[in-house]
């Protein structure tokens, strides 16, 4: 469960990284969030072994105490050195040629995100996003986040070498999260996301065959699971950003995060039941690929929106 926390925290950092990318960014958005979001799972994954080996030599105490350790650092730095705004610095956003002046909020910070809520959810393309992102929550955070080293123990593969496989996903998302921004400025968002979920499915599908295929199959498995394993947040963010307007898009966003923690709490705990029904977790694997298969045909009916919208939207 921890893992899941860790995760769940880096998705809510994700919507943080929304709002820092429409500020600080006028050109290179969907690259920025691809770089934001890469880095956030990426850094959690990697820290994985380390936690692993420290629970299993020390126990797990001292494993949340490096853990807070490691937070407490990160928060002195945010609070020095970050500024809120580019107004503050004196500069304009990247690819800006203007100075501008941050809008005060307005409305009750409360209040607000509930309004926009109800107003989103009179739209089709904000229920298949959040539906796609409920799957993608299913069969990430919930599903391989939670439940792959407990299934790496079923063929008796040790947890300190399990979490290294989470680890080298986290590498490889680096990569591929970080593409799927580029991507993103470049190409149909709903195409993209048609191909993710996709190829996710597959390899989800041939993940009961890798585990009793041996290192080799997992190590192929690790590297195209890991290139998928949030591709899909930039080009999510910037339908949003294009249905909703730039201004609402943080807030759109941080709703469509709340299904993909809800479909990954969803898969946490179905998945344990199945494992204790059914004494493995093929039947699972193989579901959530059938899953992702269907969030690639929900994402490919979200409405295309006009070049000209887009332009004046982006």
């Amino acid at each position: 469960m921890g893992v899941v926390s860790g995760l769940a925290t880096g998705m809510m950092a994700n919507v943080l990284g929304v709002t820092v990318a429409n500020r600080w960014f006028a050109k290179r958005k969907g690259l920025v969030v691809g770089m934001l979001t890469a880095s956030a799972a990426t850094g959690q994954l990697l820290f994985l072994p380390l936690l692993a080996h420290i629970t299993v030599e020390n126990g797990w105490r001292y494993a949340v105490y490096t853990a807070v350790g490691v937070i407490a650092l990160v928060m002195v730095i945010v609070a020095i050195w970050m500024r809120n705004h580019p107004f503050e610095k004196g500069v304009a956003a990247y690819g800006a040629d203007e100075l501008v002046k941050p809008d005060p909020f307005q409305g009750s910070i409360f209040l607000t995100p509930l309004a926009t809520l109800r107003q989103a959810m009179t739209n089709k393309t904000f229920w298949l996003l959040a539906g796609t992102f409920f799957f993608c929550g299913f069969s990430t955070n919930g599903l391989i986040g939670t439940h792959l080293i407990p299934a790496c123990g079923d063929h008796g593969i040790p947890e300190v070498m399990a979490a290294g496989l989470l680890a080298l996903m986290g590498m490889f998302d680096l990569v591929g999260t970080t593409l799927s921004g580029w991507l993103t400025d470049r190409f149909d968002s709903r195409k993209l996301l048609f191909w993710y979920y996709g190829l996710r499915g597959l390899s989800l599908m041939f993940l009961p065959y890798a585990l009793d295929g041996g290192q080799s199959s997992l190590f192929i498995f690790s590297v195209f699971y890991g290139l998928d394993w949030i591709a899909t947040v930039p080009p999510t963010v910037k339908l949003a950003g294009q249905e909703f307007g730039k201004e609402k898009a943080g807030m759109v966003f941080g709703w469509v995060v709340v299904a993909h923690q809800i479909g990954a709490s969803a898969a946490a705990f179905l998945a344990g039941v199945m494992r204790e029904w059914t004494g493995t977790y093929s039947t699972t694997f193989f579901s959530a690929g059938l899953i992702c298969v269907i969030a690639a045909l929900m994402a490919i009916r979200i409405a295309k929106r006009k070049k000209e919208s887009q332009a004046a939207l982006v």
